[in-house]
């Protein structure tokens, strides 16, 4: 049973009645278990984490929710992490992934006052690419049900709703141009613009992501294999675009910072051309950057949820309840068309990443983690 320690201490989980009570459920919590970890410092995904196979499964505190990941994201920023430069500080060995959805096997007393045993969550927390993850019941959210859309709206959601609202001004009849539209994150920008009565474009890289553009209101997808995104807004767009989401970095931050209109905002949420590199940043043409803005009165702000978490919860509940009525698509990319198969198991999470980086994915990619025993959910 849990039995609450001194104050200021935590809170520990009697195993052997959990393990009991848990079998009884149909989902019962192993002595170890895989992760990922990160083992050195490297935007090299493959070189700087390793799959152990043996670690001990952590144990809930009192505000704790113990979780049986299901599904796990995968984010263009994941190298970003290994790389460590969000925090600087961070010394290997450490845990990979931030993001993931499963059900609660165990918790402490105090979490017991709003979830349950048996329920599924999404949460935000670093150490995702686990088999079992402990997370505070405060950053977890519940969910319906066990499906990857809700893991897809978890941050890349959150992420082109909160900025869009706070940060692009939309209005009917703006102009719209969404870089990687056909991602993750750049599939919901383009249905939040279209919502908001915008004219949207969206840059892709294959005929069928323009099709998958097309079907959720894109109204003109632009494959830059195949066409000059420069001469295309130039020619179809002269006087410029109001908003550009932009998520690639390099020569299209060019562009895109060519494309302004007067009083145009680009909002920058990545440059993920860079993030491979050494030093994670993509050459731009920066030296004119002032010039070129002050002579349309035009913004470039940044934008990372880690800085809007306060709006994160509310931002959420609202993208579930669109979904929920079908006001939303939310793509997910599970790896079928990879070359190595559907993306199962964390051993799959560094083909996921390739993937990802080849910008072969349509939506978010998701990576299942497959469970040897049944599941009640």
């Amino acid at each position: 049973m849990l039995r609450l320690a001194p104050a200021g201490a935590r809170a520990i989980v009697d195993m052997s009645y959990a393990r009991h009570f848990l079998d009884f459920q149909g989902s019962a919590i192993p002595q170890a278990m895989q992760k990922l970890v990160v083992t050195r410092l490297s935007p090299n995904f493959r070189e700087a984490v390793s799959l152990r196979l043996d670690c001990p499964v952590p144990l809930p505190g009192d505000g704790d929710l113990l979780i049986r990941n299901r599904f796990v994201g995968v984010n263009a920023s994941d190298i970003n992490y290994s790389a460590g430069r969000y925090d600087p500080s961070a010394k290997p060995p450490f845990d990979a992934g931030f993001e993931g959805l499963g059900e609660v096997v165990a918790l402490g007393l105090t979490a017991s006052a709003r979830y349950t045993v048996g329920q599924a969550v999404a949460y935000v927390a670093p150490g995702s690419f686990a088999e079992y993850v402990v997370v505070p019941a405060a950053v977890a959210t519940a969910v319906p049900a066990l499906k990857p859309e809700y893991l897809a709206l978890l941050v890349s959601g959150t992420t082109a709703y909160i900025s869009l609202q706070e940060l692009g001004a939309l209005s009917p009849g703006k102009t719209v141009l969404v870089t990687a539209a056909a991602g993750g994150t750049g599939q919901f920008a383009v249905q939040l613009a279209k919502k908001a009565k915008c004219r949207v474009l969206g840059t892709c890289s294959s005929d069928e992501k323009s099709g998958f553009l097309k079907s959720i209101g894109c109204d003109r997808p632009i494959n830059h294999r195949t066409e000059d995104v420069g001469s295309v807004l130039r020619q179809e767009h002269p006087d410029g675009v109001d908003v550009v989401y932009e998520s690639v970095g390099g020569a299209l931050f060019d562009l895109a910072v060519d494309a302004l209109a007067t009083k145009g905002r680009l909002l920058i949420i990545g440059f993920l051309s860079g993030y491979q590199s050494p030093k994670g940043l993509p050459p731009v043409r920066a030296g004119a950057l002032p010039a070129k803005l002050l002579k349309k009165s035009a913004c470039v702000q940044g934008f990372f949820l880690n800085h809007y978490l306060s709006r994160h919860r509310a931002a959420l509940d609202h993208l579930l309840e669109m979904y929920a009525r079908g006001e939303l698509a939310c793509k997910v990319d599970l790896g079928d068309g990879s070359p190595e198969g559907r993306f199962s198991g964390l051993e799959s999470v560094f083909h996921a990443v390739d993937y990802m980086y080849m910008g072969k994915n349509t939506g978010k990619i998701v990576v299942e983690l497959p469970h040897s025993v049944n599941s009640k959910l």
